[in-house]
């Protein structure tokens, strides 16, 4: 490439097919008016994920690692060393923008506001999705539409009220970006799990800003079994406990009143949308589903996975990467 990109999207791959195809389509032909670069790091594919990077196309680089050596941090942080732009765009092998105004999106509050870290996008699901799935998805960003751009103004606020500091660290490396300067004085911790929020806190408690992009959009959302709702749930939930303090489900009695309110909530949406007719199975999981998913936190949260044997069983994320 003749000029410096202003962007270096990142975007960690492994057996990443049939979406990543569609993530380096759309990231192939974003209307930008800066120059950038795209950056994938594999390791260890093989589902054919390292034959739709472009070879023709000079903005693309390939680096190829062990399946060891990856990490949520780790690999970014490999990533946003080898970028040469003044920005790190960050995406999942199955996050794919959702038009060509993805990258100006999600890049125009690090260019209005000198202050802001990072940015993160919004998520919509895939065509097929559950609708269950596609409202929970919904419903949760637009709760952060109401917070743009956020930073500590008030500390013994923000230290006293727990869903602030949650709304303050929440941020999303499916698709985001940061600024390298800060970065490089602040990179990606080394954790098995939630390595984007854990960066966020430690920016915004740096003094910095973080800001939400409603108009940068990405196809993002997962239908997981019962059983990989535990997994995931877990792994979760283990984060939340050892890096913010946070106890999602504390008792046997909290799985089961959470799980009925949630599957009667499920039960109003299913009923005033018509899903019970449309989405008759679907309909018939979500109790399932809530149970398996409050069951995933409450054995991150009482430590009954103490074991190094059960944990790996419990652990979707440990099982995805040490293949």
């Amino acid at each position: 490439m003749s000029l410096t990109p202003l962007v270096s999207i990142i975007i960690p791959v492994k057996n990443g097919m049939p979406h990543f195809k569609r993530v380096i389509e759309m990231v192939s032909i974003q209307r930008f008016e800066g120059k950038y670069e795209v950056i994938v790091i594999d390791s260890g594919s093989s589902d054919g994920s390292k034959d739709v990077v472009p070879r023709n196309d000079d903005r693309f680089r390939l680096i190829e690692i062990e399946p060891s050596s990856f990490g949520h941090g780790r690999t970014r942080n490999l990533g946003a060393h080898e970028a040469r732009g003044q920005f790190c765009a960050f995406l999942t092998h199955d996050a794919a923008p959702a038009d060509t105004e993805w990258l100006s999106a999600l890049v125009a509050p690090l260019l209005e506001d000198d202050h802001v870290a990072g940015v993160f996008s919004r998520h919509v699901a895939y065509d097929g999705t559950s609708p269950f799935t596609a409202w929970e998805i919904d419903k949760h960003f637009e709760h952060l539409k109401n917070w743009p751009k956020v930073w500590i103004s008030d500390a013994r606020e923000y230290c006293r009220d727990i869903g602030l500091r949650q709304v303050y660290h929440f941020y999303s490396d499916n698709s985001s970006c940061l600024r390298r300067s800060v970065w490089k004085d602040h990179p990606y911790p080394d954790v098995e799990f939630a390595e984007d929020q854990t960066w966020a806190k430690i920016v915004v408690e740096a003094g910095y800003k973080k800001a939400f992009a409603w108009d940068s959009v990405v196809y993002h959302s997962h239908e997981y079994s019962i059983w990989e709702t535990v997994q995931r749930s877990y792994d979760e939930a283990l984060a939340f406990k050892r890096l913010f303090g946070y106890v999602l489900c504390p008792s046997k009695a909290h799985i089961i009143q959470s799980s009925l309110r949630t599957s009667l909530r499920d039960i109003g949406l299913a009923s005033a949308n018509g899903w019970i007719f449309s989405h008759p199975i679907a309909t018939l999981r979500r109790p399932f589903v809530n149970f398996a998913k409050n069951l995933g936190y409450y054995l991150a949260a009482s430590g009954k996975a103490r074991s190094q044997t059960f944990a790996m069983a419990l652990s979707r994320d440990r099982q995805l990467y040490i293949k």
